[in-house]
Order: C-alpha cells, then sequence, then structure tokens
C-alpha cells in the first residue's frame, strides 16, 4: 500500500513540475541575483558629465518595481562631477581616498573613507577627489520617469578650488 501511495505522489508532483514548465503563463518565484566583482565593465567617465580622469563601474541597475541604482565611481586626484540634481537625492558612501563635496552656495566639505554622504531630492551640488588625492564612492540614487540625474555646467577650477 506504502508503494502505490508514493508512486501515485511521485506521479502527481511530475506531472505538476511538467505542466508547470510547458505552460508559460505558470509562475515562477523570483530568484536572487549575483553580480560578481571583475565580471561587470569599468567605463571611462563621459566628458560630458565629469572634469578630469574618472572610471564607472555600474553596480546595479533600476529594474523594476524598485526604482534604485548604485555604481562605483573613482575619481583621480582633481577629477569631480558637474554641477548636477537628483529628483529623489542621492547617497555616496566613500570607499576609498580623500574627496569634497559642495552644494550651490554652501561651503566644500572634505570626505573620506568611511564617510557617508546624503544629498537631498532637487539640490545641486557636485563632488569629487581632492587635489593630492584619489577618491572611490558608491552612488546610490532612484529614478523617476526613466531619470535619475540632471547634468549642469561644469564646476570650474575657481569654484573646485573655493575661490569666488
Amino acid at each position: 500500500m506504502r508503494m502505490v501511495s508514493t508512486a501515485a505522489l511521485l506521479s502527481c508532483l511530475i506531472a505538476n513540475a511538467w505542466s508547470q514548465s510547458a505552460n508559460p503563463t505558470a509562475t515562477t518565484a523570483p530568484s536572487l541575483t549575483v553580480s560578481h566583482a571583475g565580471a561587470r565593465p569599468v567605463v571611462p567617465g563621459s566628458t560630458r558629465f565629469f572634469t578630469g580622469e574618472v572610471k564607472i563601474e555600474q553596480l546595479f541597475p533600476a529594474e523594476e518595481p524598485s526604482r534604485a541604482s548604485g555604481g562605483t565611481v573613482t575619481f583621480a586626484s582633481g577629477a569631480r562631477t558637474n554641477w548636477h540634481t537628483h529628483p529623489y537625492g542621492q547617497v555616496l558612501l566613500i570607499t576609498a581616498g580623500t574627496g569634497r563635496v559642495q552644494m550651490d552656495g554652501g561651503p566644500i566639505q572634505g570626505v573620506r573613507a568611511g564617510d557617508v554622504v546624503r544629498i537631498p531630492a532637487h539640490v545641486k551640488h557636485w563632488h569629487g577627489a581632492a587635489p593630492n588625492s584619489s577618491m572611490t564612492h558608491i552612488a546610490i540614487q532612484d529614478y523617476q520617469d526613466g531619470n535619475a540625474v540632471d547634468w549642469l555646467a561644469p564646476v570650474t577650477d575657481q569654484q573646485y578650488s573655493g575661490g569666488k
């Protein structure tokens, strides 16, 4: 009797598995994704958005239903972003070196490895490496209507050095 019950149960499980794989409308459980270090491309930052040598590695794109994306950005000494804003703000996790960050009208602030910078939504700002050090950060921001950043004018050498 036990062999018949086990055989019947196994038959049902196999039939159910086959029907789900043969049925394209069957729901599948979401799975996690691992993006291994060294497997993601590193690209140069565009001169349209950066001054100096910048390397960008996208860590994760925004995928529905999430709006968040993240990337590692490495700035050579003196390199920096243009002025820009983000529709939902931005978080910077400084992972190496020393750098600078400034919001429009505010003082230039120094940052170093281990610091976390929170930039509010729609605040005009820039960030980059210190004059004598490279700086790497992980940048996390959310997309709104397919856009995570609004790029503005380059940061001049005078602005970068704190001059008026």
